[in-house]
């Protein structure tokens, strides 16, 4: 008997890039790798299928509300033109072509990436007074996404809790197992005293505290910031260069993957200093786990999540992301423990080859998929 064929499948965006690590580089290909037949639809210049993957381009249209308005409808008159079975969207601005989607008998699935309500709560953007009733609101559709939607897949066990479990799947982000993991970098104990840090530079992700904090760092040390990552504003460098630490930074742009592993392979520790803002306290940024399978202690923020993925698995210190002196007194300690440190990075990327990767997530997609057929 000749085995049923896979429904077709086409995961939706509006705000992403075509070739996000997490929708593409993970979910899609992990999905075409087996043979499901999927589509892409999201803002690209053109056409074009990439490891067994459809990419059908839409116009992005510049502006949030344009975007909001215009790219989202376009990507509702796709997802019908395509025929696809099951439609799997990743923004929550896509809720209504969901629900559209539902109701023209398509099986639809919701990838929340975060913790929505609270994210509203740090939009700048929104004026303050509006924020709260924003995000009611937003919990309440939400909550009507889960019990319409065939399945909703999450990023971490907290944001789970928000919708029925039976539907629920967490589907975490962690990294695949080819990331980094073949990082070749000077033996660690003769490796320069360089911190790193790689990824969006902001305020929010603790730019001001990592420059104040190498300022603080004791100098018989010869302590150094590298940062590679683009500043969010553009104008934020220049306030950055004002700073005392400034004279011990270096900075590299936005650097390709063979850069990262450049990087983090010449090392000594990597920072994830996010401030405590709702919408942060249960993320998992994506350079959490590249610090620690390229084998680098972490010093990060001290946000009850991180204590269990950083503390329990021994990979590096927690402390408050808000006290340059308390990251100036975790990068000594890591410079002046160069054997600890090492076997900090260690365990951490043990963890990371043994059970943070991807290799577990995909199975539990595949699992969720198959469930659908």
């Amino acid at each position: 008997m000749s085995e049923i064929p896979r429904p077709s499948v086409a995961h939706l965006t509006s705000v992403h890039r075509p070739f996000d690590i997490r929708i593409f580089q993970k979910e899609l290909r992990s999905l075409a790798r087996v043979g499901w037949p999927v589509t892409l639809i999201a803002r690209h210049t053109h056409d074009e299928k990439v490891d067994g993957v459809q990419i059908r381009a839409i116009r992005g249209f510049n502006g949030r509300l344009r975007r909001m308005t215009l790219t989202v409808c376009a990507v509702l008159r796709e997802a019908v033109r395509s025929r696809a079975e099951i439609c799997h969207f990743h923004d929550p601005e896509l809720i209504f072509v969901g629900f559209v989607l539902k109701l023209l008998g398509r099986k639809v699935i919701y990838d929340v990436h975060e913790d929505l309500p609270r994210q509203i709560e740090s939009k700048h953007w929104i004026v303050p007074f509006l924020k709260h009733p924003i995000a009611l609101l937003s919990g309440a559709i939400e909550w009507m996404a889960g019990r319409f939607f065939d399945r909703i897949v999450v990023v971490t066990p907290v944001i789970a809790r928000r919708f029925p479990p039976g539907k629920t799947i967490v589907v975490q982000n962690y990294p695949m197992p080819e990331e980094l993991f073949d990082v070749e970098g000077t033996p660690y104990a003769r490796r320069p005293p360089v911190i790193c840090y790689a990824g969006g530079i902001s305020e929010a992700r603790g730019a001001y505290e990592m420059v104040d904090a190498i300022a603080e760092v004791d100098g018989r040390l010869d302590p150094q910031l590298h940062l590679a990552g683009e500043f969010v504003p553009a104008s934020l460098r220049q306030a950055l260069e004002k700073r005392r630490g400034w004279a011990r930074t270096t900075t590299h742009g936005v650097l390709d993957r063979a850069g990262i592993r450049n990087l983090l392979g010449s090392s000594r520790a990597g920072l994830v200093l996010l401030h405590p803002h709702p919408n942060h306290l249960n993320a998992q940024p994506i350079k959490l786990y590249e610090y620690m399978a390229a084998g680098l202690p972490v010093i990060a923020s001290d946000f009850p999540l991180w204590q269990e993925i950083v503390g329990r698995n021994g990979a590096g210190l927690l402390i408050d992301p808000m006290d340059p002196g308390a990251i100036a007194r975790a990068i000594e300690w890591v410079l002046d423990h160069p054997e600890q440190a090492a076997a900090m990075g260690s365990k951490g990327r043990s963890a990371v080859i043994e059970r943070l990767n991807w290799s577990e997530e995909e199975k539990k997609l595949l699992a969720m998929y198959e469930g659908l057929r």
